[in-house]
């Protein structure tokens, strides 16, 4: 079990890998940044139970399984120089790099590992370990291998969580649908992805904070939390709303501005497909939210013990007012400028 300043040495060990694979000018390079990324992870992952050992060995066996072919194919074009980058090697390298962020059809690992992890850990897994994967595709784009990607991601991220009552793996299936988002933004421009991808950040991280405040791992015990305070049936949810993108929330504006760029690149039928998974998406977590609100909780005395004005909840909380009330600030601003 590592002690607070050593995790905080692995965690700017890990940003640093990352950085090196996002700066590097050889697929070389890249790949000892990946490697810095992994090995510095895998401690954070550990902390001596049973779920967390178990997660971080899946997680090493599979980034180690993407590593090599990533080095495999590297290794082919050092040794010979003549040959370019061919279609082969672009889909070698493409495939590795699917594999290593957990993005269909490469996916199979990423729940598992998910529901193994701590909140904290599932929060790197989410947001920052795609990162530099995202950024080394942008480099190789093959738009039948993303048009592949893109709708495999979305179609098992919407069916996958339907029957989930783990909030862990329900967060893993929603990143999934995402990357099939993020990967049609990146197929069109790298601004667009990296807003999309900064919206995506903050509507987790929300869920998150909350999440990991109460302790709360399956959706019964997220019911149970509404005994603490009434304000949390509301903001727990409409976060919840707003990641799966419903409109009067500001998890719709990223989605809103990939639609544009798919319509203005006539790519109508990734486009047609995207929406019609998101709306299985928004029909769990819309049905997660009715049967909370409709419901009527019992209050119990012991529970005003429950100190809830952490200062984490406090964050959380301003948070989940950005993410509910957001569209409606910016298009305010937008209004008066």
């Amino acid at each position: 079990m590592f002690n607070n300043s050593s995790k905080i040495m692995f965690m700017g060990i890990l940003m640093m890998g990352s950085l090196i694979s996002i700066s590097s000018n050889s697929w070389l390079s890249a790949w000892m940044g990946l490697e810095i990324n992994l090995l510095s992870f895998i401690p954070l992952m550990s902390d001596n139970k049973l779920m967390s050992t178990e997660a971080s060995l899946k997680y090493f066996l599979t980034q180690a399984l993407a590593s090599s072919v990533f080095l495999f194919t590297v290794i082919l074009l050092l040794l010979n120089p003549k040959w370019n980058m061919n279609y082969f090697m672009e889909m070698m390298i493409f495939s590795s790099l699917l594999l290593k962020m957990g993005s269909a059809p490469f996916h199979f690992w990423f729940p598992n590992v998910m529901e193994g992890l701590t909140w904290m850990n599932a929060l790197i897994m989410m947001t920052w370990q795609k990162i530099a994967p995202m950024m080394l595709i942008s480099y190789i784009l093959i738009k039948p291998l993303i048009t592949m990607s893109v709708i495999l991601s979305s179609l098992i991220g919407a069916l996958g969580g339907l029957n989930q009552v783990s909030l862990r793996k329900l967060m893993a299936y929603s990143s999934i649908n995402h990357l099939g988002w993020m990967l049609a933004a990146l197929n069109n421009s790298n601004m667009l992805w990296m807003m999309y991808f900064s919206f995506y950040s903050f509507l987790s991280i929300t869920m998150i904070i909350m999440f990991n405040n109460f302790k709360a791992s399956y959706i019964n015990q997220l019911f149970s939390l509404f005994t603490y305070n009434k304000n949390l049936i509301f903001f727990t949810f409409f976060n919840l709303l707003s990641l799966g993108g419903l409109p009067p929330f500001l998890g719709f504006l990223p989605k809103l501005l990939v639609i544009q760029s798919l319509v203005m690149n006539n790519q109508l039928f990734m486009l047609i497909f995207m929406l019609m998974m998101t709306l299985i998406t928004l029909y769990f977590y819309i049905r997660l939210s009715y049967s909370a609100f409709m419901l009527n909780y019992s209050e119990n005395n012991w529970f005003n013990k429950f100190n809830y004005k952490t200062f984490f909840m406090n964050i959380s909380l301003i948070f989940s007012f950005i993410s509910s009330f957001g569209l409606f600030l910016i298009s305010s601003l937008y209004l008066l400028l």
